[in-house]
């Protein structure tokens, strides 16, 4: 008797230690997300992400925003690498940092569940492996100018894909996930696998000269509580009078389509002491990073200051970086208010400050690289520029 229970005690302990085995290795297993997350995050994609990464997370809808559904992104960008591109961007692009702590709207949980949305429910990927390239940076700096240049540009010149020469994006790209892009490509978009069209040793290369791009990351701009600026620096109109030049005559000008206005008509304006309104559209935290020297806040995702401009037939003029997008947006919503005069600036911010015209930036920011061209024309290849004799 006292053996038989031993042996049920035995076997009941047993029983237990599996059951406890088995639910520690469900608690190591990532849990899709909550539904609610997920549906949480698809309205704030909605509404701060659509206009550039599309309706779908196919990207490309705006600037160089790059697609977060193709599968061999979703299968490298982990948690981590979404949850700071997220909250602080990619200074230099049209990528905003949207965190509250740098000056955006979203708090963690937020962010929490736009990764969640992004991911479809899924859990995060399994972490690739640490492996360094091995690679040479100066033989990958010539591969790269071959096959990548025109696409993704210079550290100098960004062009119609992503930028990778951005100090934020290599913080957060290992060299595992630089090889999978490489080697694997992004399926759905126009990056190619380059599997099979470059070498082994081609492609490490390639790996290395852009880890040999990374630099320290810009600080945040410093924000006070609930993520405004300190007051005097800050973006808000009760901070910045609202029009440029209040005493100036009032400027005119002729649009392109109706609705796009050239830098250098504008500059031209606000040289010549004109009255302007200038809308910075962007994000908070992009508008305290950087911003034309006399102009306003007002997101396009948050456009109550709207009503403090004055439609006295004073221009307004908004700017982003996209460089259409997101002004656009604050555009149309004056023109629906009854502002005739209200245009988008043409080529954008970067392009103001490329050219020389006054800008505010925080301190500690690296040099801007020139936007991409208008229209999105491709950088052409070194080789496409060799004369073959018919030109």
């Amino acid at each position: 008797m006292a053996f038989s229970r031993r042996i049920t005690m035995l076997c009941l302990a047993m029983l237990l230690a599996a059951r406890s085995h088995r639910g520690d290795a469900a608690s190591r297993t990532p849990a899709p997300a909550a539904p609610a997350d997920v549906s949480a995050g698809g309205a704030l994609y909605d509404k701060y992400c659509r206009v550039c990464h599309a309706d779908h997370l196919q990207g490309y809808a705006a600037d160089n925003a790059p697609s977060l559904s193709s599968p061999t992104f979703r299968d490298t960008a982990s948690d981590a690498f979404l949850r700071a591109a997220i909250e602080h961007g990619r200074a230099g692009t049209a990528m905003a940092g949207y965190a509250k702590a740098d000056g955006g709207p979203l708090e963690p949980p937020d962010v929490h569940a736009l990764i969640a949305f992004i991911r479809g429910g899924t859990p995060a990927p399994k972490p690739l492996p640490r492996t360094p390239s091995t690679g040479d940076a100066a033989k990958g700096s010539q591969v790269y100018a071959a096959n990548c240049e025109r696409c993704h540009g210079t550290p100098a010149q960004r062009s119609t894909a992503v930028h990778l020469a951005n100090a934020m994006f290599l913080a957060g790209a290992s060299d595992a996930f630089l090889r999978v892009a490489v080697t694997q490509g992004r399926p759905g978009t126009p990056m190619e696998a380059w599997s099979g069209k470059l070498s082994g040793p081609e492609i490490e290369n390639v790996v290395a000269y852009l880890r040999s791009l990374a630099r320290e990351v810009p600080p945040a701009p410093k924000v006070a509580s609930g993520g405004a600026p300190p007051r005097g620096e800050g973006p808000f109109v009760e901070n910045v009078p609202v029009v440029v030049n209040p005493k100036g005559t009032q400027a005119d000008f002729t649009l392109r389509e109706d609705r796009y206005v050239s830098v250098a008509d504008v500059a031209k304006a606000y040289d010549e002491k004109k009255r302007l309104v200038l809308i910075d559209a962007r994000t908070t935290s992009d508008y305290s990073r950087l911003h034309i020297d006399g102009a306003i806040s007002i997101p396009y995702f948050d456009m109550h200051d709207l009503d403090k401009i004055p439609n006295d037939g004073t221009w307004v003029i908004a700017y982003c970086a996209c460089p259409h997008h997101v002004s656009g947006i604050v555009v149309d919503e004056l023109r629906k208010r009854g502002y005739q005069h209200c245009a988008v600036l043409d080529e954008g911010v970067f392009a103001w400050q490329q050219q020389g015209h006054p800008i505010i930036a925080a301190p500690g920011q690296l040099p801007v690289p020139a936007p991409p061209p208008i229209g999105g024309a491709v950088m052409p290849r070194a080789s496409d520029l060799v004369d073959d004799g018919r030109n």
